[in-house]
């Protein structure tokens, strides 16, 4: 997820791209850059997904990870999510999209989220140096989650 108008918001759409490009085919598993199309996410698990690792540029965290390029993993659970958040159709608020999933007739599966600090979301189009050095260490965690929960 994410916006590549934004610098290093495009975190996620530029792991998405090297994962497509570098991960050998593996059965049940798709890369999917869905930018900011909010809706897009949310049709696409109304058909069942069973792990779901979603990688965007997350804010620093008050326990410390706060330098950029930091990799955080978080595991996003029902009770993480607010009920009254308003689903954009034309944006990516990902609590909103993964909260109005029971709504909409879905379930929140096993959910990941594998965050970067960014360090400058101006309008621009290219990651920080920082930013860019963590892109190889988001797909080693995503290829581990993956490892985890998938069977080959």
């Amino acid at each position: 997820m994410g916006n590549i108008f934004l610098r290093d918001d495009g975190f996620g759409p530029e792991v998405a791209r090297r994962l497509a490009a570098e991960t050998p085919a593996m059965r049940d598993v798709r890369f999917v850059d869905y930018g900011i199309r909010g809706m897009h996410l949310a049709y696409d698990l109304l058909g069942g997904v069973d792990v779901l690792v979603l990688v965007d540029a997350v804010p620093p965290d008050a326990a410390g990870v706060t330098a950029p390029g930091s990799i955080r993993v978080l595991r996003v659970r029902p009770e993480d999510l607010g009920r009254g958040a308003s689903l954009d159709p034309h944006g990516m608020d990902p609590v909103a999209v993964l909260g109005r999933l029971r709504s909409l007739g879905g379930e929140l599966p096993l959910t990941y989220v594998v965050g970067c600090v960014p360090a400058d979301v101006a309008e621009g189009i290219g990651l920080s140096d920082a930013v860019t050095a963590a892109v190889p260490e988001a797909i080693a965690v995503v290829g581990s989650l993956l490892d985890q929960h998938t069977t080959t």
